[in-house]
């Protein structure tokens, strides 16, 4: 969905419905602008404090707390009570699976982007720097990316079916929302079952 504005231009929805990707997905929990920069700062730097965030990053005080209760309500943070009536933000185990992302978008910043070189790098304890590879989990290889094929896998079918039958209703069939609420990474919209008779 887009929203159209005089002043703005056309605003860009957050989902992306029509795509069975799990990249899509992702996109849609972090992907908004300055989402992966709060993780990263979460990550990275430390910062817990809704000021911190603010300060660090210069980001509008509405936009930051929309982005950090999308967290919460994603799975991505959980706020702890620091019992003077202020929250903190904490990254969860979802949350720090963002790392390797970051590593690897930052990878690609360095080579394509930073033109006066890396203005940071990652670290392990013992002094060496962190990278991110392609291995294969099969032969233990590493992959150049060139190597690496898409194959659909039967999930992806199954997700066509219902997308389609999504697609096909009839008007005025109810549609429920399927994802996050019910545990699962697939956004999908299907078909309600009847009510029982």
């Amino acid at each position: 969905m887009q929203v159209i504005s005089a002043t703005l231009g056309v605003m860009l929805g957050r989902t992306y419905e029509n795509q069975v990707c799990s990249a899509a997905r992702a996109l849609e929990i972090a992907g908004e602008r300055w989402s992966l920069l709060i993780i990263r700062n979460a990550a990275f730097a430390g910062m817990t404090r809704f000021s911190e965030f603010q300060k660090s990053l210069e980001i509008a005080p509405n936009i930051l707390a929309a982005r950090l209760a999308h967290f919460v309500e994603s799975g991505l943070m959980e706020t702890w009570d620091e019992g003077d009536g202020r929250e903190t933000y904490h990254l969860t185990k979802k949350g720090l699976d963002f790392v390797p992302v970051i590593i690897a978008l930052t990878k690609w910043g360095d080579r394509w982007a930073a033109a006066d070189g890396a203005p940071i790098v990652y670290e392990h304890g013992c002094g060496g720097r962190m990278t991110h590879v392609l291995q294969c989990t099969k032969c233990g290889e590493t992959v150049q990316p060139g190597a690496v094929t898409a194959r659909k896998t039967a999930v992806m079918a199954k997700l066509q079916a219902q997308r389609k039958a999504r697609v096909l209703r009839p008007r005025g069939v109810a549609r429920e929302r399927h994802g996050a609420a019910a545990g699962t990474d697939a956004g999908l919209y299907v078909r309600s079952a009847p009510p029982p008779t």
